[in-house]
């Protein structure tokens, strides 16, 4: 799992979720807003997988 170059809002952590999971990435934009809503660590855990995630391997032309 990367965090995606393609599908990148803030730092491309749900693109790469999507990506890996071949959804859309705006599905799961929209379940992890709904989920940050909820009590929880979810901004916490965006957080931790901004930093351990590794980038998407850059395309070369």
């Amino acid at each position: 799992m990367h965090r995606s170059a393609n599908h990148k809002i803030i730092a491309g952590v749900c693109g790469g979720i999507a990506d890996s999971l071949g959804v859309p990435p705006t599905l799961v934009r929209v379940l992890w807003l709904i989920l940050s809503l909820l009590p929880g660590p979810m901004w916490i855990a965006y957080v931790l997988l901004w930093i351990f995630m590794p980038k998407a391997p850059s395309a070369r032309y």
